[in-house]
């Protein structure tokens, strides 16, 4: 019995008890009580059972009850269930439930069925969801800021996908504007030898780029100085998104759509209009628009914004949070009826204007739109950019700590948190490194499987009521929490949660391991113990990779 069957059966008895308790049918509707009143949890003490539920107390105030009383009844059901062995009251009204051992160890084989799909679930299938995380401009290499919302970005999208949303993660490329043309104005100047403009872009990956330009347009420098520098932009505007597309594969971070601020400022040649006048129109019909000053103005205090936002200057000039407008309301149009954006330390001001964006596009700022913000890194030891001189590179961060322990220490804190990594434990092949104890925890389960293939131990019999030792019992338990790890996860946007989770996991087995034997001993002959056991090893082995896999890290089976 796993966790959700569990607490389907316990939602049932409840509603029934409940019912039970309408004393007659003038009385009141009893209040809903759904899944979520009767979520169970682990017990800090074992010998509290395998599950526990303060469902009684939740609602026994709703129900006019005495708590425990309630709990007394809901347990006298509980204990009639097939697979419960005991039910307990303790306190004022928890509920402790523990499981025979069959029941328990029967999660083991469902995660070996299941495989790659175990922890998936449904909590948010019919939700679709636009991700857009990293989006930095396409004038210089990532740096150490960029590093964070690329992990952590990347792994929300994969705990949502596994929750059952439609997700789609993007990046918008802010690639149009006058930082454009300042970075290609610094590429020209560059390959002229001369020195960088003023607002140019200094470092010598902007040299290097020079270089590269000059060899994709060797006349580069013979041209009319207009169209000179439209192709030093253009040219070098494409080498350094493609350099940083390969940094962010070479980071296993993956994005569904690339999305160009072009794309908005873009004419259309049958309408002579913009998508930033489109949006403003649009903006303008749902009545928030409002001219002054020769301005072009929205008003967002409507929505909770500290003052109303220019969206087009007098002069004609599109501001910034125009294209911010547009590009909001092409995400709606692709069909995503929710927005998260993954902003850095520095946007804390993004987050009521982009919320008040949503009010006046008519969307429920509330609900139809996240901003979540993230916080500074520092890695103690970390040297600046040779190449851009005052930045930490992903690129050479990912080449000094790895792919795998840098994805998995940012993955393991709250994006509010700020954080500083300890590089020497990073690269330690010790306990003290959270990614290497969690690794090591998975190539152990590889070990022991092939130990057991050598000794004829196979998967041919599984009888979960032979798995009693109670370091069985701590590491079923755990196995059985993922799929409720994933969900919460998902739901609170904390991907944190699975690699905390993936440490217990791996805890959990290394006790279990010291205590059970998968392979017999010396002349001792395999019986449906070991068999049993080894469908544990792997089970725990398949969660572990399931975990690492929703924090985009590797899952070796050797180290």
């Amino acid at each position: 019995m796993n966790p959700a069957d569990l607490s389907a059966s316990l939602l049932t008895i409840v509603h029934s008890v409940v019912s039970r308790r309408e004393t007659s049918p003038e009385s009141a509707p009893a209040p809903a009580v759904t899944i979520g009143d009767v979520a169970l949890e682990r017990p800090r003490n074992r010998d509290h059972g395998d599950w526990a539920s303060n469902v009684a107390m939740k609602i026994a105030k709703r129900v006019g009850a005495n708590p425990r009383e309630l709990a007394a009844e809901i347990a006298g059901e509980l204990a009639a269930l097939d697979g419960v062995a005991s039910v307990d009251v303790a306190g004022p009204g928890f509920i402790n439930i523990t499981l025979d051992a069959a029941a328990a160890g029967a999660v083991a084989k469902k995660i070996v069925d299941s495989g790659a799909r175990y922890g998936e679930n449904d909590s948010l299938a019919g939700q679709t969801i636009n991700l857009e995380f990293v989006s930095a401009n396409p004038t210089g290499p990532l740096h150490i800021g960029h590093t964070r919302w690329a992990a952590l970005g990347d792994s929300l999208a994969r705990v949502l996908k596994a929750a059952g949303a439609t997700l789609v993660s993007e990046f918008y490329i802010n690639d149009a504007g006058n930082q454009m043309d300042n970075f290609g104005a610094s590429i020209l100047a560059a390959a002229k030898g001369e020195p960088t403009p003023e607002n140019g872009y200094p470092g010598e990956y902007v040299t290097e780029l020079s270089v590269r330009v000059l060899e994709l347009v060797p006349n580069l420098l013979e041209l009319p100085a207009d169209e000179a520098l439209a192709l030093a932009r253009e040219t070098g505007y494409q080498l350094q998104l493609g350099e940083i597309k390969q940094s962010l594969a070479r980071f296993n971070v993956h994005f569904d759509v690339w999305f160009s601020e072009r794309e908005l400022h873009a004419i259309d040649e049958a309408t002579g209009r913009s998508g930033i006048d489109g949006a403003i129109d649009r903006l303008r019909a749902q009545g928030h628009v409002y001219d002054s000053d020769d301005a072009v103005w929205v008003k967002t205090t409507d929505f909770g914004d500290d003052k109303d936002r220019v969206i087009r200057r007098g002069n004609g000039i599109f501001t910034y949070f125009a294209a911010d407008a547009a590009y909001y309301l092409s995400k709606g149009d692709r069909g995503f009826a929710h927005k998260i954006y993954l902003l850095g330390a520095d946007h804390h001001g993004y987050v009521h204007r982009l919320k008040a964006l949503a009010g006046a596009a008519g969307d429920d700022p509330d609900k139809d739109i996240e901003v979540l913000i993230g916080q500074l890194v520092s890695i103690n030891g970390a040297k600046l950019s040779k190449r851009a001189g005052n930045i930490i590179e992903l690129d050479d961060l990912q080449s000094w700590l790895g792919t795998d322990a840098l994805r998995y220490s940012l993955g393991r804190y709250p994006a509010d948190s700020p954080l500083t990594l300890d590089p020497e434990i990073l690269q330690k092949r010790t306990n003290d490194n959270p990614v290497f104890y969690v690794q090591y925890a998975h190539a152990r389960t590889h070990s022991v499987a092939r130990n057991a293939a050598d000794s004829g131990v196979t998967r041919e019999v599984f009888d979960a009521a032979l798995l009693t030792h109670e370091t069985e019992s701590i590491l079923l338990g755990t196995l059985a929490e993922f799929p409720r790890i994933v969900r919460q996860a998902a739901e609170l946007r904390e991907p944190h949660r699975v690699a905390r989770y993936a440490e217990e996991l791996a805890g959990s087995y290394h006790r279990w391991y010291d205590n059970c034997r998968v392979t017999p001993l010396g002349e001792e002959e395999v019986t449906d113990v070991h068999r049993t056991r080894l469908w544990l090893n792997d089970a725990t082995g398949q969660v572990l990779r399931n975990a690492l896999a929703l924090l985009g890290v590797s899952a070796p089976e050797r180290m």
